[in-house]
């Protein structure tokens, strides 16, 4: 929903055709109505309440087969011609209960849904319609087929909540999390508060230290903790200053610190002319041509982001966050919906910021030149969703695109050539049977691996609906070792749900069941563990079985315990060598046997051993796991030689199918003499 200018009230015109119907024979169904004049704003606060000209509503009647739900959905799709125009659409069943609903501000809004048979009812909503008239489609479309989920090891997560003791641990919703790789502190924002997390990796799982660094007059910050309409927090990885912001209109309340939190020095804020609402803050190494003032030592840009009534706009800061320039628009709202994702910096500079709603798609706005302009590149194979998607940019680039998916799935795609075209979407939920999504978060480390953080149900249906969902959500993470072709996802909490029953994306509009806010965040420490900053909904007796919700909101870190991380060069490899070689002479033959060892730290798959006589392949072991410190003895089949010097070779895994931590110690040999 958008708050735009309201026409001159007057009747609608009704739905033509009134009814209409889809079968797996005949699978799209077309309609119209309008113009709409009226606006209807009842669902800010609470049902949509319907009169003459107040709401359009259209019968549907879906007849499928047994079975047909398993490759294929139902998608229904509402537009118009003025993308500044807005309406909502809802589908109810027979019994009248709202089966989904599209109420963001895209154009068009879109619903997908299981295909099952029955009766519903299209409810067209005009929120602000200037006049317009919508076309509605009903189509029964093929579900996008998901390729095999990754083979790799899942990695592990332990949950860590904040000392009871810190007064704001829960009041935690929308969290930011950030990661100082020069000193190793993680930092954890919400509302107020900053929370400063060192880690102890000597013991696993992992011990945390807690202190309250939050920024306040006495530590340097004259705004901090004292008046917020929204709280943002970043921290740089590589120069390790943290940034926490407190949206105050037009601008923000914003400190920073280069200590950890012990000291903090107060910022412009924003540029001039920056948004009233739904703030970010983002930094990283400045694009070719662009650099700090001449002023400023600090090597990094900073940028602040943020929404306004007719667009979005994103202001640069060339001396580490000290001063910013003028907000610059990234869109407008006949582009896209206001509300966006976080901004990301890639390594070469080049600055994003995704939209969960642009012309019915995911979309990033992309600026290559420090900010000065703005593109908007859609992904062309998403549909528009609720929840805020996320970026994650890898060492050379590669970009990872996290969002909610219109049927509420946890959908994922890959760029390659900053946003322009996209590869690889699919369900990354799919596996564990994931139906609903909210709140994405994504982060890469090396170019080929990255995570996809979102809190998840199995339960279909409308997530939303406060009175009917009956869901338990989870913290799921995804990750992805092979440039995002598969992916391996773990729920992170299996016997501790972070929620009960609904989740409210809808702002203001919303009851208690908005208690965890508008998202959560990901951020990956100096050796690529990954750590996601979110807020813990269901403590107490809630978590327990048959628990009832308590609608909490507690400051929580997952951080990944074991599994490779986002960074190769810190995975547990194997290591496999032969450490002994003999030729034993038997009746005329040599008998071969050699030690093959795993001097490494994981698990030798398939580890195999071959036998060479003078460069000539005699003889390969038949392939088994060798577990790390393990070893084994290799006989090979005895071996005839002619008369003279010969050299014996062992190769430990000659056709170099395991990546070991060490690849020069696979061989050995020895000289015999028959």
């Amino acid at each position: 929903m958008s708050a735009l200018a309201l026409g001159p009230i007057g009747p609608a015109v009704a739905a033509t055709p009134t009814s209409g119907s889809v079968t797996d024979t005949s699978r799209s169904v077309q309609w119209t109505a309008g113009p709409f004049v009226t606006p209807n704003v009842t669902g800010t606060a609470g049902d949509v309440v319907c009169g003459p000209g107040l709401c359009d509503d259209f019968r549907l009647h879906v007849t499928t087969p047994a079975g047909y739900g398993s490759s294929h959905q139902l998608t229904v799709k509402v537009a118009w011609p003025q993308a500044a125009a807005d309406f909502d659409v809802y589908l109810l069943d027979a019994s009248g209960a709202v089966v989904a609903s599209a109420a963001s501000s895209s154009d068009p809004e879109v619903m997908v849904v299981p295909p099952t048979s029955g009766d519903y009812t299209v409810r067209v909503v005009p929120f602000a319609p200037l006049g317009q008239s919508i076309t509605g489609t009903a189509t029964l479309t093929d579900v996008p087929p998901n390729p095999a989920p990754s083979t790799a090891t899942p990695p592990t997560y332990s949950q860590y909540g904040a000392p009871e003791t810190f007064r704001r641990a829960h009041d935690a919703g929308e969290p930011s999390i950030g990661s100082s790789h020069r000193t190793g502190a993680t930092f954890y924002q919400a509302l107020y508060e900053t929370y400063r997390a060192t880690w102890d990796d000597s013991v696993s799982p992992a011990k945390v230290t807690w202190s309250n660094a939050s920024a306040t007059a006495a530590n340097g910050c004259a705004t901090g903790g004292t008046t917020s309409l929204d709280p943002i927090g970043f921290t740089d990885p590589t120069t390790g200053r943290v940034f926490e912001s407190q949206l105050a209109g037009k601008t923000s309340l914003m400190c920073y610190s280069d200590d950890d939190g012990k000291t903090w020095a107060p910022s412009q804020g924003g540029g001039l002319n920056s948004g009233v609402d739904h703030q970010t803050v983002g930094g990283g190494p400045y694009p070719a041509g662009v650099g700090p003032l001449p002023t400023s030592a600090y090597p990094h840009a900073v940028y602040y982001c943020s929404q306004d009534i007719a667009d979005a706009s994103c202001a640069a800061s060339r001396d580490g966050g000290v001063t910013f320039g003028p907000a610059v628009p990234m869109y407008s709202l006949l582009d896209c919906g206001g509300l966006h994702g976080h901004v990301k910096v890639a390594p070469d500079g080049t600055v994003y910021v995704p939209n969960k709603g642009c012309g019915g798609n995911q979309a990033v706005a992309v600026s290559e030149d420090g900010g000065t302009t703005w593109a908007l590149r859609k992904h062309p194979a998403s549909t528009a969703g609720d929840s805020d998607p996320s970026v994650g940019i890898g060492a050379n680039g590669t970009v990872y695109l996290g969002y909610q998916a219109a049927d509420g799935t946890a959908r994922v795609a890959v760029s390659r050539d900053k946003g322009r075209t996209w590869t690889d979407d699919q369900n990354v939920g799919a596996a564990l049977g994931v139906a609903n999504v909210v709140f994405p978060a994504v982060v890469a480390g090396d170019d080929d691996r990255a995570s996809f953080a979102f809190l998840g149900t199995t339960t279909p249906g409308n997530y939303q609906d406060a009175t009917n969902f009956r869901g338990e959500w989870h913290l799921y993470v995804a990750t992805t070792y092979d440039g995002g072709k598969s992916w391996v996802t773990v729920d992170t909490t299996p016997s501790d749900p972070v929620q009960r029953g609904s989740i409210c994306t809808g702002g203001t509009t919303c009851g208690n069941d908005r208690n965890l806010l508008d998202f959560m965040d990901a951020t990956v420490d100096k050796a690529g563990r990954v750590e996601v900053g979110y807020a813990d909904g269901c403590t107490g007796a809630c978590a327990q079985p048959g628990g009832a919700q308590n609608f909490d909101a507690y400051a929580t870190i997952a951080r990944q315990q074991t599994g490779n991380t986002l960074y190769a060069a810190f995975d547990r490899l194997p290591n496999l060598t032969p450490t002994t070689l003999t030729a034993t002479k038997v009746k005329g033959s040599f008998v071969v046997a050699s030690t093959l060892a795993n001097t490494g730290t994981a698990v030798a798959k398939a580890a195999t051993l071959r036998l060479l006589v003078d460069g000539v392949a005699v003889a390969t072991s038949a392939p088994s796991d060798l577990a790390p410190g393990g070893s084994r003895t290799v006989t090979f089949p005895a071996v005839k030689l002619d008369t003279g010097r010969h050299t014996v070779l062992v190769v430990a895994d000659p056709a170099n199918t395991v990546r070991e931590s060490n690849e020069s110690d696979n061989k050995r040999s020895i000289v015999v003499v028959r």
